[in-house]
């Protein structure tokens, strides 16, 4: 278990707990992370492996407090990248009180929910299926027999169909889980959400805006570094560069006279003042770093528990300056 400094409590049956939500890419993980939160400490978006690092929420209720793990979506590791996405993946199987396995109620169950299960089946650990996106199975019946189909392949603790979007089941799930975690005071401040650094937070919400607002295949090959960050008294400069593996992709994210960047930086920067509650001077930059996916020391560079980096990685070509979004 994270070894936390615990805050004592005046609830003596306060609950405490760690709970991994994993499953498979696109299952709404990082939706229901944020709605459980109440708050946006996850980005979303409706490409796979947008979540890519383990991302830490905290729900504090009256007499409970969960510390939720986000993971990215169990996936068949074809490069050096996916493979570390799903180190992750393991990582958050071990010493957890409970485990969500997030399932999209809209799909038919697979060969691959049968590997992403035996994870879940080898981790020994209690664990619900949590059926998602119920608000889009017009036919509620289905629920049972895709229910049948899992309780087939592993018996879990609970079924519990939500909806993240909506808030369809979720108190049944709160309750569900303050029932499987141990008695225990807090191990963080209860205004505490989240253990993120805000320069990883912003660089998130960056690439949260490129996957939304790009419609081609640029997903996967990009990567964001705060170069700068200067807080002043009234103004945040940010200064970031979005990374791409090929010079096509770069002229995507730019789109015609920067449009698409300017778009991507005027959204992004909307969001980051939001979170920080200040003005936000960002300016955005593009450059092209071939094979970054199989570069192990960028890739070093990319995880904020290795610090986040003061200046760009190395070995990149220049992209055009862009102006900030004003």
């Amino acid at each position: 278990m994270p070894n936390q400094t615990q805050t004592p409590s005046k609830n003596a049956n306060f609950h405490s707990g760690f709970v991994s939500i994993i499953g498979r890419p696109n299952a709404g993980k990082s939706t229901l992370l944020n709605t459980l939160v109440g708050n946006h400490v996850a980005i979303v978006a409706d490409k796979p492996q947008t979540t890519r690092v383990n991302v830490q929420g905290i729900w504090n209720g009256d007499d409970s407090q969960v510390v939720f793990l986000d993971t990215p979506g169990i996936h068949k590791a074809d490069s050096l990248y996916n493979k570390r996405m799903m180190q992750e993946v393991r990582a958050a199987l071990s010493e957890r009180d409970l485990l969500l396995y997030v399932a999209d109620a809209t799909r038919h169950f697979t060969t691959e929910d049968d590997h992403a299960i035996d994870l879940v089946r080898k981790s020994g650990t209690p664990s619900f299926l949590v059926l998602n996106k119920i608000d889009r199975v017009p036919n509620k019946s289905e629920l049972l027999a895709l229910i049948d189909r899992y309780r087939n392949q592993f018996e879990f603790n609970e079924y519990l169909p939500i909806s993240a979007l909506n808030g369809d089941g979720l108190d049944e799930l709160r309750n569900c889980i303050r029932e499987h975690i141990p008695e225990g005071p807090p191990y963080f401040p209860q205004d505490q959400i989240t253990d993120q650094p805000e320069r990883f937070l912003a660089a998130e919400l960056i690439r949260e805006k490129i996957l939304r607002e790009t419609r081609q295949e640029v997903p996967h090959s990009i990567a964001v570094f705060i170069d700068v960050w200067e807080e002043k008294k009234s103004l945040t400069k940010i200064v970031a560069t979005i990374y791409v593996e090929r010079s096509g992709q770069k002229g995507i994210i730019i789109g015609s006279g920067g449009s698409m960047l300017k778009q991507i930086g005027t959204k992004a920067r909307q969001d980051i003042e939001e979170m920080l509650g200040t003005k936000v001077f960002l300016e955005l930059f593009v450059k092209v770093q071939e094979n970054w996916r199989e570069n192990p020391a960028f890739l070093n560079q990319l995880d904020w528990h290795n610090n986040m980096p003061s200046t760009a990685p190395s070995n990149e070509k220049e992209g055009p300056a862009v102006l900030p979004s004003e």
